[in-house]
């Protein structure tokens, strides 16, 4: 594998030129660094501070232009060069090597002082005026950088330069081009000298799909054939030869008898990268989609960017049995069930686990020893594609899917539309599960996913959710997702006029041994028929009596079913999670979200709406038949008036 030569072709299409700004203590030979790259000269006078100066792009073998920030070193200075920190792609910063203090200055504000910005962009430290270090004192460069680099991690390198000999000027600006475009960071990790996890997982992806007969190795023709599509450019016979000559001697592994391993292809981007030739890494990971993050690129993703607010966006057949292949190939004992390791192997040509963290984390059913069946994946795979479609999409091509990603995913018909068609041929539903504190709420989403019942909930904080599949008749089955929202979230949620539009129906829980929770619950209903009478994006509701166990206060049942009546929505479902008496209530759920325009609450403010925009439609259309009579009365009058005048003559 080589072609760093050839790394100009895949280099950042989107970055038109590389802004380096230079800071340091005064006197430490900025503007003549800058002045001596830009002229290849040594300049007798220089200004304190030099206008932006620009090199070419015939420069620099990637062919991207360097415009070169020069900066004040002064107090009065300061805000300029926060300003321009602020916009800088990469930092070059400078110490004098016969003034060592500006080196002790240097660690104890400059470096500091980036980080406190928060501009997180590589740094190239640079001593100048080399030429003026007394000879008699050698300085050994690793030896003095290597504490200060192991404190700053975003020192990309170290270089010493003599702007009046002309020596090492040029390459200063060229290492922090390369910084930028080519960034070790994300690649390799300096302390250990191995390859960072996010970057093994990328090539790992990047191996099995260059393995095209699916023997675990890379032959002679599909490493030319990988060498074509990222270099353009084919390997001769004897550098493919040289290739696993290198690997063979150097990692035996690395080569088996049909060709280049895994181990060998990831010993080959150490090899490149520790030689300092990251220019060939990434322009193998660019030429397969990834970003500087070590992520696909978003922009790639066919996600449809003309959604309305109460569409959503869901898997489609080809996806779900394409995912159902994936969770066969990865389920090693056949049981049924994916163990945390067989998990971790399946994303382990992703950047990480997407599951490892909320909102997913705990949010699906499991198998008694913790493990996840077929039903408890796609249900997951149903909320990460409602609530995050790209990162679905992406998750999908890191998993090996090579179909047409237009056809993976389907936007739904709006909720509007399905409530006038009174019908629904969604597949997942939303639920924004409301309620006072202590009414239940976590008990019902717990419960959802067969989750043993606790005395004592602790409260939820941040977005929590849980998902399943919910049995139909006829043997089909829909994907329920409920949303807790906290109590005293629901001013924040409902603040905003499209916060409705995702919810495909709402369920109020309370307390039915407390009359004050039912009280809640029922002004939390009125809000939100409220906000959903005014925005246009009204919900099917329901009312749950949770802890039906306990001893109902007197009169819990004629008051939750006066408010239901007062609102024309059913009856209140009772429930016990504790006693698992639940009564039916997730096909219950599912059956009011696909009867949209069953359900859906009146308030009185929604009936004097509605009553008023009958009474303007009704005096319009009397002023259309009136206009229309007019009209007619006219046309008679006229000829009428026509024959008159006829007969006349």
């Amino acid at each position: 594998m080589s072609g760093a030569s050839s790394a100009r072709t895949a280099v950042f299409r989107h970055q038109n030129t590389v802004r380096v700004v230079v800071v340091g203590d005064s006197a430490t030979g900025k503007s003549s660094l800058i002045a001596a790259a830009a002229t290849d000269t040594f300049p007798e006078t220089v200004s304190p501070v030099l206008p932006p100066t620009v090199l070419p792009a015939e420069y620099y073998p990637d062919g991207i232009p360097v415009t070169i920030i020069d900066t004040p070193s002064s107090l009065d200075g300061k805000a300029k060069v926060e300003e321009e920190l602020q916009l800088a792609d990469a930092v070059v910063l400078t110490y004098a090597c016969d003034q060592p203090e500006t080196l002790v200055n240097l660690q104890n504000y400059w470096l500091p002082e980036i980080r406190r910005l928060k501009v997180n962009i590589p740094v190239i430290v640079v001593g100048c005026m080399l030429d003026l270090r007394d000879e008699h004192f050698p300085i050994n460069l690793e030896q003095m950088m290597g504490p200060i680099m192991q404190q700053f991690k975003e020192i990309e390198t170290c270089i010493e330069c003599s702007a009046a000999n002309l020596v090492e000027v040029a390459e200063v600006f060229y290492y922090a081009q390369k910084a930028v475009l080519h960034p070790t960071a994300p690649l390799f990790d300096q302390e250990s000298q191995t390859l960072k996890p996010r970057c093994i997982r990328a090539l790992k992806r990047i191996f099995i799909l260059s393995d095209h007969d699916k023997d675990s190795a890379l032959n002679d023709n599909e490493l030319n054939q990988f060498q074509v599509k990222c270099f353009s450019a084919p390997l001769q016979p004897n550098e493919t030869e040289d290739v696993k000559r290198v690997v063979k001697d150097n990692l035996p592994q690395g080569i088996n008898h049909h060709g280049l391993t895994l181990d060998g292809f990831l010993y080959l981007h150490s090899l490149f990268i520790a030689k300092g030739r990251l220019e060939t890494t990434w322009t193998v990971l660019r030429e397969f989609g990834y970003n500087d993050d070590l992520e696909l690129r978003k922009e790639n993703l066919p996600v449809p960017s003309e959604k309305a607010p109460d569409q959503s966006v869901e898997l489609t057949s080809i996806a779900v049995d394409f995912l159902k292949g994936v969770f066969s190939l990865n389920d090693s004992n056949k049981d049924g069930a994916l163990q945390d390791f067989e998990v971790d192997e399946l994303f382990s040509t992703a950047p990480e686990s997407p599951w490892d963290d909320d909102p997913y984390k705990d949010s699906i059913e499991r198998t008694e020893q913790g493990d996840i069946n077929l039903s408890g994946f796609l249900s997951q795979w149903a909320l990460m594609t409602l609530l995050d479609p790209p990162q679905s999409l992406a998750y999908l091509i890191y998993l090996g899917y090579t179909g047409d990603l237009a056809k993976a995913i389907r936007v739904t018909r709006k909720r509007s539309v399905d409530f006038r068609k009174q019908h629904t041929d969604r597949q997942v539903f939303q639920c924004f599960v409301f309620g006072p504190k202590h009414a239940g709420k976590s008990a019902l989403l717990t419960s959802f996913v067969e989750r043993p019942f606790l005395d004592n909930y602790n409260l939820t904080s941040g977005q929590s959710y849980t998902v399943n599949t919910v049995d139909q008749p006829r043997g089909m089955k829909k994907t329920l997702i409920l949303h807790e929202v906290q109590e005293c979230d629901v001013k924040i949620l409902l603040s905003s006029n499209d916060s409705l539009a995702a919810c495909d129906v709402a369920v109020f829980v309370y307390d039915s041994s407390d009359e004050f929770s039912l009280k809640r619950a029922s002004k939390l209903l009125m809000e939100v028929a409220r906000k959903g009478e005014d925005s246009g994006y009204g919900v099917p509701c329901l009312l749950i009596a949770a802890k039906n166990d306990l001893n109902l206060y007197p009169m819990a049942i004629k008051d939750s079913e006066m408010i239901c009546q007062a609102v024309k929505i059913n009856a209140p479902i009772r429930i016990s999670v504790k006693d698992k008496y639940m009564n039916n209530v997730f096909q219950k759920i599912v059956t009011t979200a696909q009867q949209c325009h069953l359900s859906v609450p009146e308030t009185e403010h929604g009936r004097n709406k509605k009553r008023y925009r009958q009474l303007v439609n009704h005096s319009l259309i009397l002023a259309s038949v009136g206009a229309a009579i007019a009209i007619v009365a006219l046309a008679a009058y006229r000829a009428y008036a026509c024959r008159k005048t006829k007969s006349a003559r």
